[in-house]
């Protein structure tokens, strides 16, 4: 599917700067991307979107489930395409790496620890913070 389609299908027209936000995310090497991050990669193309736009349609494509944020240890959100598959996150307090991981054991018990404390789980996010193996080596 394409991306004109794909927005029409979320509710959304398929402006330029959608367009061109929405390629920026599929191109890139790097999968969490802050508003900043996105509007240098739009200025390195040439490609004159200003940064409260860029802002703008982040915030409208986590509205429409297209991109998730997440906000790791107090900084700047960052955002990344929403594959429809849970993930948690390990951050690196010292460079700021970012792994994704899944464990289906993690995910059962946050459930069975909603349900034993009478809650409807509707969401949750996981982020671990410690010392990449890099950093741990460079020490």
């Amino acid at each position: 599917m394409n991306e004109q389609n794909e927005l029409k299908n979320m509710g959304l027209k398929a402006t330029f700067p959608r367009l061109k936000i929405l390629d920026v995310f599929r191109k890139s090497d790097t999968r969490h991307q802050s508003a900043e991050d996105v509007y240098r990669a739009l200025i390195a193309e040439d490609i004159d979107i200003g940064l409260a736009t860029v802002y703008r349609v982040l915030t409208q494509f986590e509205q429409a489930g297209i991109l998730t944020r997440s906000q790791f240890d107090g900084g700047k959100a960052v955002f990344e395409l929403n594959d429809g598959d849970h993930h948690d996150h390990l951050i690196c307090t010292n460079c700021g790496k970012v792994v994704e991981f899944t464990d289906p054991d993690i995910e059962k018990r946050q459930h069975l620890i909603a349900e034993q404390k009478n809650f409807t789980l509707e969401s949750h996010t996981m982020m671990l913070y410690g010392i990449c193996g890099s950093c741990q080596k460079k020490k």
